[in-house]
């Protein structure tokens, strides 16, 4: 609610702005400063910005992993690739699919209730071109499927919806169990118009050819686990024993690195003239004595003190102390 000026306050901002100690411009200036954000309440946003984030991590590894398995079923080249991954409400995706479609419903425990998987009739068509004998690369008309053809497609699709098991292994373990499949999206009605979904879309090309599949997952569903969507709870379960040997192979890694060290005796500055000038046995005097101690640089890095001597017959450097110890420690 906006504040009530009283009439007092009324006369000494009517003053002020009278005797110009208060510019209207600069007042409409600091009001515009004040970022509005339009908010759709017919439409709210319940995934955040990170939540969507790790949707498309999660499915681009899926999509990868399903591009395997169709090259594999289907004894033929299939690229699946991630496209986008946003929220509408549950109307808006059913009025974007086609009609006749694939789609299949099915539960992915422990999240609640059902998900929706949309494959569109011409990758269910090329789908049964090429498991009949055909090479899928022929444009066929659209019709109702066939009892057979549902079977096949539903276990294709069972197929496919498994590789989520692979995919979700890092945020949590599912279970996935086919409910049934749908050709007409109408008849689809599992959640109310305006409810919030997490719409993923997938393109795939196979055999010269692109398509479509969506994966329609519910707001409802996933609610209860979205803080396992969030990146810092990715390896919260993983045990104390694992992170340790983690640990010890990136320590093991590290120590592999091959690294420059130099040592800086002292710096001077000379004329170009004294520098083409130099020959044997002439001395620099550098701005450091010999008594005090040299900086060790790993590539290029002032890194140690060091001490310059003689190791049996080579030239070593003894490290003295770690430059800028005080803030290693404070880290």
């Amino acid at each position: 609610m906006a504040e009530v000026l009283s009439q007092n306050e009324i006369d000494a901002l009517l003053s002020a702005l009278s005797s110009g100690d208060i510019i209207a411009e600069d007042m409409i200036k600091e009001e515009e400063k004040q970022k509005i954000k339009v908010y759709d309440f017919k439409s709210p946003q319940k995934f955040s910005k990170e939540h969507v984030r790790t949707l498309e991590l999660i499915h681009d590894n899926f999509a990868r992993i399903i591009s395997n398995f169709l090259t594999a079923q289907l004894r033929t080249n299939a690229k699946v690739n991630l496209v986008s991954v946003q929220q509408i409400t549950y109307e808006e995706f059913i009025r974007s699919v086609q009609n006749p479609t694939i789609l299949t419903s099915f539960r992915m425990a422990p999240l609640s209730g059902n998900i929706l998987f949309e494959t569109n009739q011409q990758f269910a068509n090329q789908i049964l071109d090429v498991l009949m004998g055909g090479r899928g690369d022929k444009r066929l008309k659209l019709r109702d499927f066939t009892d057979i053809d549902k079977n096949i497609i539903k276990n294709i699709n069972l197929g496919l919806l498994n590789n989520l098991k692979l995919a979700w292994e890092d945020i949590m373990e599912v279970e996935i169990e086919v409910e049934g499949v749908e050709t007409n999206p109408a008849l689809n009605q599992t959640l109310a118009p305006n409810e919030p979904v997490a719409l993923i879309t997938f393109a795939v090309e196979m055999v010269k050819s692109n398509s479509f599949i969506n994966l329609c997952i519910p707001y409802l569903s996933i609610d209860k686990y979205l803080d396992k969507l969030l990146v810092q709870y990715w390896f919260k379960d993983r045990s104390e024993a694992d992170i340790s040997h983690n640990q010890e192979v990136i320590k093991k890694s590290i120590n592999n690195v091959e690294v420059t060290l130099s040592g800086l005796l002292g710096i001077t500055n000379i004329t170009v003239d004294d520098f083409l000038k130099l020959g044997l046995n002439d001395v620099i005097t550098l701005d450091s004595k010999c008594t005090s101690p040299i900086i060790v640089r790993v590539e290029e890095e002032h890194s140690y003190y060091g001490k310059p001597g003689i190791i049996g017959k080579k030239y070593g450097i003894s490290i003295l102390d770690i430059i800028d110890k005080d803030v290693l420690e404070d880290d």
